[in-house]
């Protein structure tokens, strides 16, 4: 387990915290395998009737921290902690909820699209720079992104990298409810109340009921995206792209 992830089971509720707020809960490989673990024990256990995530601090999570990622990366790079957080989330049969503010940044916004509920603080941004970093989509948002918001804005976030607002994510149903500044807390433990009081077996099945048909499909693409993000990790592009990200943050 990682110290940067919070893990609480209690009244029901598996509560997962990313705890990392002086560096905006980026996101290493022991916290990706953490939270796989988290995600993981939920599938066995029938007494967890909801998962959450939320973010310690100011941000949900500022994305990779790439300077880790690319440090501990192994050989097969088709296989690693992010790819089995995602697995995870794809196949969980557990109701997901997630509650966001700040910066959802590359998987903090991502991994959203795999939550059945997502509750948005007023002022949190969503934003996407894989091209910029040289590097493609994963978490299947190559096919996720333009079937919710269709195709012009799919390439908008993902092409060009542009962020968007809480408005503008439950336009597209990406944010299922929008919280008031300092309510984030509150909003989301109604959301979760509201959850537990339904009758469990109707909740679980209403849940594979709405991803039946897609998790196969998911996965494919999820596949196919992580081996082009292998090759493009390797090729000089996406090197230079991270070499001038790092340059930038040493100038900022």
């Amino acid at each position: 387990m990682s110290e940067h992830v919070r893990v609480e089971k209690s009244g029901g509720v598996l509560a997962i915290t990313l705890a990392r707020p002086e560096r905006r809960n980026a996101i290493t490989v022991a916290m990706y395998a953490a939270l796989a673990e988290a995600v993981e024990s939920a599938a066995g256990d029938d007494s967890i009737r909801v998962i959450t995530f939320q973010g310690e601090g100011q941000d949900f999570a500022a994305g990779n921290d790439l300077a880790d990622f690319l440090s501990a990366l192994p050989r097969d790079t088709t296989d690693i902690p992010v790819w089995r957080l995602l697995r995870a989330l794809t196949e969980c049969e557990t109701p997901i909820a997630a509650a966001v503010q700040g910066n959802c940044v590359g998987i903090g916004t991502t991994m959203l699209l795999h939550c059945d509920l997502v509750i948005a603080e007023e002022g949190a941004r969503f934003s996407l720079p894989f091209v910029d970093l040289g590097l493609v989509p994963e978490a299947a948002s190559s096919l996720l992104l333009p079937r919710l918001a269709g195709r012009g804005r799919g390439a908008r976030y993902l092409l060009l990298g542009e962020a968007f607002g809480v408005n503008e994510a439950m336009e597209i149903g990406l944010v299922s409810h929008r919280s008031e500044p300092g309510q984030l807390t509150e909003t989301m433990a109604d959301v979760v109340v509201r959850l537990l009081a339904k009758p469990v077996g109707a909740l679980r099945q209403t849940q594979r009921l709405l991803r039946t048909g897609a998790r196969e499909e998911i996965l494919e693409r999820m596949q196919l995206e992580s081996e082009v993000f292998a090759e493009r990790l390797a090729s000089t592009e996406a090197k230079q792209a991270i070499s001038a990200f790092f340059e930038k943050r040493k100038k900022d």
